[in-house]
């Protein structure tokens, strides 16, 4: 059996004989339904519109999809995690506040505006009309 493509249309080709895919389909739904060959012509075209995707009779209405679409997606749902996310709360470091406040006093008679905003970790002052900030780090062990 070989396959020809004449005019868009598949032509089979058994032999001497030449059989048309629609007439072979046709055919084969007519033996498999036991079915007059006009019910097995409509059975054939019904399918290609379907393939096809064109809208049928049985097809669901919008708000008939909705629901099934609605019901498709039952089932055991995980709950989303709460997470409580709250602020730690930082021991306070001796050391490093007296030492930012001694750095202050020394460096208050030589600057201007000086202002302590971190009162363990920064200072800002003014030297000559520039504008500096001290960062005090502890490392690690």
């Amino acid at each position: 059996m070989t396959n020809l493509r004449k005019y868009g249309i598949v032509i089979l080709k058994k032999g001497r004989d030449t059989v048309s895919k629609e007439s072979e389909a046709i055919k084969r739904i007519q033996k498999g339904l036991k079915c007059t060959e006009e019910e097995a012509r409509e059975i054939y075209l019904s399918d290609c519109a379907i393939d096809k995707g064109e809208k049928q009779d049985f097809d669901l209405t919008q708000a008939q999809q909705e629901v099934a679409r609605k019901f498709a997606h039952t089932g055991t749902r995980k709950t989303p995690t709460v997470y409580k996310f709250e602020k730690r709360e930082r021991k306070k470091n001796e050391t490093k506040g007296d030492l930012i406040a001694e750095i202050a006093a020394f460096l208050a008679e030589k600057v201007e505006n000086l202002a302590i905003p971190n009162a363990e970790r920064m200072i800002s002052f003014e030297k000559d009309g520039k504008k500096f900030e001290l960062t005090l780090i502890q490392k690690r062990k």
